[in-house]
């Protein structure tokens, strides 16, 4: 059976620039390191998508909608359905006057915010200084490929892969979630004691358990200390 809008699935993924080939994105870390994106700070892995509610570009949801668990799929996405078509209005030429005002000295390349917008500094030249405001991959024709590794069909597993959302560097067998009845028992490594915020963390993950799993009235957290014999 295909799969359907409200399905969870944990989906494996890269997005290439279809002009020069280059991954822009991608959920797996050997592909990153080999496309020179990889940050060491973000934490790789088979992305959560609930379908028909996690932001997905159109042709790639419809995509997933034709699947079923551990098939892959290959879609190409234009531009206006992407990030959109460059629009040449918001190319702007405007006074280097107006950074030194702010105390702020610009090069091409920068990233600035200008007047509650962000834009890429194109040029500088004789005072005057290019912004653009469009995307910077706007214009781009984008190929998906990408692998449905599972399909979450236990609350249990729903509620694991949701979790990780908000403690993603946690692993997934260090988390333990169970079912009573309408009691959910979730069980956590004594590393979350560690993290800050955590209870205003869990407090955003209740909510959301209550308004995504309507059997569940209660969330109990439980931290596990392993203690050394």
């Amino acid at each position: 059976m295909t799969l359907a809008k409200g399905d969870y699935i944990l989906l494996d993924y890269a997005v290439v620039s279809k002009d020069d080939g280059k991954v822009v994105e991608t959920s797996q870390e050997a592909v990153a390191k080999e496309a020179g994106i990889y940050r060491p700070e973000e934490v790789y892995g088979p992305r959560l998508i609930i379908l028909g509610e996690t932001p997905l570009w159109e042709p790639v949801e419809n995509a997933l909608l034709s699947l079923d668990e551990g098939q892959e799929f290959e879609v190409e996405v234009p531009p206006e359905k992407a990030y959109g078509v460059r629009d040449p209005n918001k190319v702007k030429v405007v006074s280097i006057r107006e950074f030194h005002r702010h105390g702020v000295i610009p090069s091409v390349g920068d990233v600035v915010d200008f007047e509650g917008q962000r834009a890429r500094v194109v040029s500088i030249s004789g005072g005057r200084v290019v912004l653009d405001f469009n995307h910077p991959l706007a214009g781009k024709t984008f190929i998906v490929k990408g692998r449905v590794v599972k399909k979450l069909n236990t609350v249990e597993e729903r509620a694991v892969a949701l979790l990780r959302l908000y403690l993603p560097r946690v692993s997934e067998e260090k988390i333990k979630i169970s079912l009573d009845g309408d009691v959910m028992t979730v069980i956590l490594p004594a590393e979350v004691l560690l993290y800050e915020r955590i209870g205003g963390i869990l407090l955003q993950y209740t909510s959301e358990v209550s308004s995504k799993f309507q059997g569940v009235k209660k969330v109990r957290f439980v931290e596990e200390v392993e203690l050394k014999s």
